[in-house]
């Protein structure tokens, strides 16, 4: 605070954010926030869910603190309302707080919206930067939701692509969206009428859905690829079938997360087929070269993402400071 009273608070909107921060950019941004995790650098509770039993939607409050030189606390409030996608409006909704860490002053308003999709498609651009083989080419991606299109960017841009299969609840949505996505890219995109269809050569494999039971099975999986599943992040969601949950490589983004909220994870362990040393490493501990991540180009590796207040509040702090050198965003006085 000033002599001149508090300084003003930044809002970004959905729009702001988009013209600010790239998924190709947020890649690295998501890099430097695992790396200060896996040094400890961060404090994060689990993410608190407020699920009424008659509503239509879910509510999560979400908050972290980043130390550093630079330490900020903040906060994501957003609501998952699945029934959106038939809306044409995106699943997530809510928005971003940050605060100062030296004084607790507010300091930006940001649209969590964009912020997620972004921010989740970035951490997997880095888990298949990390993980997946160095020549992939071929992608399947498992879904066609708001979700999938930041996916096929963060894939494009850590891979050299050659062919995109994607598969969907119908197949008329599949081909909307390869007819949507094709003119943005140089390789070939088409349409699955099945997942294993999609998935049955693939080197890299992107599971965005909004499953409770499993779609991708163990004996549909190539020797050597690199799975990200991305779409079940509660404990009633999954998308991976236990048998290929026990036979993969497992990493996170976050062990406590994993053993307290994913879905995948419990139901393979329900099952006697992982346990918590299953997970072989965070992220964050392939960042900073404490694990090696693959070892053999036969190994499928496989990157349960669930999400977290950290790649948020990451991704935020990189957006106040760009905005201020920018002049985008409105400022609002306190």
């Amino acid at each position: 605070m000033s002599a001149d009273g508090p300084a003003p608070v930044l809002f970004l909107g959905q729009e702001d954010v988009a013209r600010l921060l790239s998924v190709a950019a947020c890649i690295d941004v998501m890099s430097d926030a695992m790396a200060a995790l896996a040094r400890g650098e961060v404090h994060q509770p689990l993410r608190q869910i407020v699920r009424p039993p008659d509503a239509k939607g879910l509510l999560g409050l979400m908050p972290a603190y980043i130390g550093g030189a630079q330490p900020v606390y903040g906060a994501k409030t957003a609501g998952f309302f699945p029934g959106n996608s038939a809306l044409g409006l995106d699943p997530h909704q809510g928005c971003v707080l940050l605060f100062s860490g030296e004084t607790g002053a507010l300091m930006a308003v940001m649209s969590a919206s964009e912020i997620t999709g972004i921010r989740t498609a970035a951490m997997t651009g880095l888990a298949t930067r990390l993980l997946a083989r160095p020549e992939a080419s071929r992608l399947a991606l498992i879904g066609s939701g708001h979700q999938a299109h930041w996916q096929l960017q963060a894939a494009a841009a850590v891979r050299p692509l050659a062919s995109v299969r994607v598969a969907a609840r119908t197949l008329a949505s599949a081909r909307a969206f390869v007819a949507a996505e094709q003119p943005n890219y140089g390789f070939a995109m088409e349409a699955a009428e099945s997942v294993d269809a999609a998935v049955c050569d693939a080197d890299i494999v992107i599971t965005v859905t909004n499953a409770s039971e499993p779609i991708l099975r163990r004996d549909w999986i190539a020797p050597g690829a690199h799975i990200n599943a991305v779409g079940s992040s509660t404990p009633s969601h999954c998308e991976i079938e236990p048998a290929l949950m026990g036979r993969a490589s497992l990493f996170v983004d976050r062990r406590e997360s994993t053993l307290n909220e994913s879905g995948d994870y419990l139901n393979a362990f329900r099952g006697g087929l992982v346990s918590p040393a299953s997970l072989l490493a965070e992220i964050g501990e392939l960042v900073i070269g404490r694990h090696p991540g693959r070892t053999g180009g036969d190994e499928v590796t496989l990157f349960k993402s669930l999400g977290m207040a950290l790649e948020d509040v990451a991704a935020a702090r990189w957006l106040y400071e760009r905005a201020g050198a920018t002049g985008v965003g409105t400022r609002l006085q306190q």
